[in-house]
């Protein structure tokens, strides 16, 4: 995998023309997209197609969490909207996430389109309180559910990996060494969290709100290739 390919552009703006700018601004460097709560929020499905026309892999952030009939409708209409990856919370257990797998693949199939990525959640990266034991049920809830992948911190992934070998490691809260680490209470650098076994690596902040965000991504890209 090229680096470029591992790389998630977090577009965390409320603006779609703002968000379309960053993403051509960096596309050199990042292969996938992500759309967030509050970029949904903003712009809703516009937001998956205007990003997926620039020929990105669209990641939609919406970490579904509701009763598994809702989640699996909501899920059904995501999946033809084109996006590549969408995330659920793990935390609601597998018959809700099965529920989001089931309506992803219902609603790629009949839109005629590749089926999406459903991503399980396990702990959110704020959360530097969370029990031990929770990391282990969650990734086998995703394991039960069929889910294609788990949203994980970087110090979580060797666990998660043990248990559930096969599921992509996406991991949010990436910051270089001499950049702020906001609401992150677990963050990592890019290549602690290769080193980890991270298979996609979302990027937001350390490159988005950089003085020069080009000059910050071929930085990011050029420590991973380094090893450093």
């Amino acid at each position: 995998m090229q680096t470029r390919d591992q790389l998630v552009l977090a577009l965390d703006v409320d603006d779609l023309v703002e968000a379309l700018r960053l993403a051509r601004q960096l596309q050199p460097w990042f292969a996938t997209a992500k759309v967030g709560l509050e970029l949904f929020s903003a712009s809703g499905p516009d937001a998956v197609s205007a990003v997926a026309d620039l020929g990105y892999d669209v990641f939609l952030d919406l970490k579904l969490h509701d009763i598994p009939t809702t989640v699996r409708k909501a899920a059904r209409v995501i999946g033809a909207l084109g996006a590549s990856y969408l995330t659920l919370h793990a935390r609601s257990g597998p018959t809700m996430l099965r529920a989001g797998v089931e309506g992803l693949k219902e609603g790629a199939e009949a839109a005629g389109l590749p089926q999406p990525v459903a991503l399980a959640v396990t702990i959110l990266t704020s959360d530097g309180d969370a029990p031990a034991h929770i990391l282990g049920h969650r990734v086998a809830a995703a394991v039960e559910a069929g889910c294609g992948g788990m949203v994980v911190a970087a110090a979580d992934i060797r666990e998660a990996k043990q248990l559930a070998p096969r599921l992509l490691a996406v991991v949010p809260g990436i910051r270089m060494a001499t950049t702020d680490r906001h609401d992150q209470a677990r963050p990592a650098t890019p290549s602690q969290a290769v080193g980890f076994g991270a298979d996609l690596l979302v990027i937001g902040r350390t490159v988005t709100a950089a003085a020069d965000p080009p000059a910050a991504a071929a930085l990011l890209v050029s420590s991973l290739e380094a090893g450093g």
